[in-house]
């Protein structure tokens, strides 16, 4: 098994990926259309759009594939894809001397068959695939062939909307990128009126326990609660913000840093009011 060089750029894509806020974004039904789509069109196993972190794959979207998946980079064929500007096709991986012997082609749920368009963000950087797979070998027709670059450069211009967003879209709260805007603003104006500015940050304990025992869908469900019980407890003059996976941030206007941990004190009061010990929210708790 060969496994994927590092791209040259590694440390400028990697940051790309992370600024771009697409690790963190929940579901997106526009991207599930296409890969729908996709799967019936090429008639195939599976459709997927996939993301690649530092050791990582992600499936952002797919059809015929488990989504909450991860696969190790090292095995993944994206790793392979993401190294070259035209697309990786794979008529037959137990033919090929790089993937031969790969446990993604050995396995109980062999892949034969692999064709991934490289898929790039605004600033270049290549994040990822669009990618077809099958369990029996087949080949792709110049026609197909394109029709695969539309599909890919159709996931860039959603992708250059969402990584745009200032909104997170599984929570409804600012992201990254609406926090880094917003914040400067309050910042100013808080100087400008010589009134106090706190910054508060919020790591959820046990976050992983659930993604790897109930699912990323549970994962999903605990953040939205999340959310839902800063929007309930914080003032809307609050700048409230996912910031991360897992990472919430708060920035408290005209607040000092007392003020700030009382209403830090509320909020976990009333979260720990709503968490079940019935339900894999409580472990965030």
């Amino acid at each position: 098994m060969q496994i994927p060089a590092t791209p040259v750029d590694e440390e400028q894509r990697l940051a790309s990926l992370h600024d771009s806020g697409l690790l963190e974004g929940g579901v997106t039904e526009r991207l599930d259309r296409l890969t729908r789509l996709a799967k019936r069109m090429f008639n195939v196993q599976a459709a997927l759009i996939t993301l690649l972190d530092e050791d990582t794959l992600y499936v952002k979207s797919c059809d015929g594939y488990p989504r909450a998946e991860t696969i190790p980079r090292k095995i993944s064929f994206c790793g392979h894809a993401i190294l070259h500007p035209e697309p990786l096709i794979i008529p037959d991986s137990a033919g090929d001397e790089r993937f031969a012997d790969n446990p993604l082609v050995i396995g109980d749920k062999p892949i034969r068959f692999y064709a991934g368009y490289p898929l790039r963000l605004p600033d270049g950087a290549v994040v990822g695939s669009f990618c077809l797979l099958d369990k029996e070998p087949r080949e792709l027709s110049n026609a197909d062939l394109d029709s695969l670059k539309d599909f890919a450069t159709i996931v860039e211009d959603e992708f250059a909307v969402m990584s745009a967003a200032t909104t997170d879209e599984l929570t409804g709260l600012f992201n990254r990128r609406g926090f880094d805007s917003l914040a400067k603003f309050a910042i100013y104006g808080a100087r400008r009126r010589a009134e106090p500015l706190t910054l508060a940050w919020i790591d959820l304990d046990n976050f992983n326990e659930i993604n790897d025992s109930w699912g990323h869908a549970e994962g999903d469900e605990a953040l939205k609660a999340m959310a839902s019980v800063m929007t309930a407890s914080l003032r809307e003059a609050d700048l409230r913000v996912r910031y991360g996976s897992d990472e919430f941030a708060i920035v408290f206007s005209d607040t000092d840093e007392r003020g700030a941990w009382i209403a830090m004190q509320h909020l976990l009061q009333t979260a720990s009011l709503l968490a079940s010990p019935l339900h894999p929210s409580h472990l965030l708790m």
